[in-house]
């Protein structure tokens, strides 16, 4: 890496402050005196976007030097709380954790710098339709305590660039199963009165069957963030990697950035379980029959590749009470997804207001 790469800044040029990235304006701004940055970062028209895709056998045996780093001088700080490892400009000073809100923040030094990403998608959102949006989903969360709407908790809202990964692979399975087909049998019996009656009963005629399938993994996302709840980011999926550009700093320049905390090796293995999963239901829909059982499924995957990749999310953490909840945003897709605390009142008037009315279908019915 040059040393100039790796000193490079975005310096407005009117006070020479940080110029950041500005998604409702989509260049360079700073964010003292508002002046527009020659700095220009051209999005590519979607679909012109070439984003290069790394062979998953020669990575894991070996990744190169150069496809480590920032290519920008930057600062890493490990949460004591929740462990996540943040990565901003070198000229900020975090005061506290961008994703639990705690204060405990240690420098962190890394034995080798990151795997660096090469395509981004660029934050979308801008922070004023984020508090709006945050505002709305709290409106509709009717078991939420009237206290937790009326405080202005949009005011911690931080937008953050998490790191994923992405898998390709083409896979060619071979099953086996047992079909069940339905068919049915009259039968025999005695009612309560002793009277005899018959009835027809579902039987299962199995049968050996086999079949094949060929399935190509487009971006199979595997995120590789400690500091979002992996629960919360499968909600606000899918990012767009369609969309995605290739990776400039400029693009991430006033944003904190989350390193990777997943590797390479981990999360290729996650993906393997993912696309195994999906590879077995895939299958299942190919056996013929009203019903199966002892589903068998051999895979062979080829043209495996990866690439490391960086997405926007708008995340507000708080405190309620005695518990820590998460709000996240996808940043550029606008899906959103949290925890709120529940008033175990309205839960209370809910029961009683259900178990009323149940009562009284009950009565006129009788």
């Amino acid at each position: 890496m040059s040393e100039a790469t790796a000193r490079q800044k975005f310096s407005c040029p009117a006070c020479g402050a940080e110029a950041q990235w500005n998604p409702a304006r989509k260049a360079l701004i700073c964010p003292y005196c508002n002046t527009v940055s020659p700095a220009k970062l051209e999005l590519t028209p979607a679909g012109e976007e070439v984003i290069q895709e790394h062979d998953l056998v020669t990575a894991l045996r070996s990744i190169p030097d150069d496809k480590r780093g920032w290519q920008a001088k930057k600062t890493s700080v490990r949460c004591q709380s929740c462990q996540a490892i943040s990565v901003f400009d070198a000229t900020r000073v975090g005061q506290r954790c961008d994703f639990c809100g705690s204060s405990s923040l240690v420098p962190y030094e890394e034995i080798k710098e990151a795997f660096s990403p090469e395509s981004l998608l660029p934050i979308k959102l801008a922070e004023t339709n984020v508090r709006d949006m945050i505002r709305q989903w709290y409106g509709s969360r009717w078991f939420a305590p009237n206290k937790l709407k009326d405080r202005a908790m949009t005011d911690t809202v931080h937008g953050i660039y998490i790191p994923y990964w992405t898998f390709d692979a083409q896979v060619h399975a071979d099953w086996t199963a047992e079909s069940g087909y339905y068919y049915y049998e009259t039968e025999t019996y005695r009612d309560a009165n002793g009277n005899t009656q018959t009835r027809q009963v579902q039987r299962i005629r199995w049968e050996p069957s086999a079949g094949a399938l060929d399935h190509f993994f487009d971006d199979e996302l595997v995120p590789a963030s400690r500091g979002v709840q992996e629960e919360m980011l499968r909600r606000v999926e899918p990012f767009p990697t369609k969309e995605l550009v290739a990776y400039n700093p400029g693009f991430l320049s006033g944003w904190v950035v989350e390193r990777y905390q997943i590797d390479l090796v981990a999360a290729a293995q996650r993906a393997r379980a993912q696309m195994e999963g999906e590879i077995f239901q895939l299958c299942g829909t190919q056996v013929p029959g009203d019903t199966h059982r002892n589903l068998q499924v051999s895979t062979d995957y080829s043209g495996q590749t990866f690439k490391h990749i960086l997405v926007p999310i708008w995340m507000l953490t708080y405190d309620y009470g005695a518990r820590n909840f998460q709000v996240v945003i996808n940043g550029y897709t606008g899906a959103i997804a949290g925890k709120y605390p529940r008033s175990w009142i309205k839960i209370t008037l809910a029961v009683i207001a259900a178990l009323a009315a149940s009562f009284a279908i009950y009565l006129a019915t009788r």
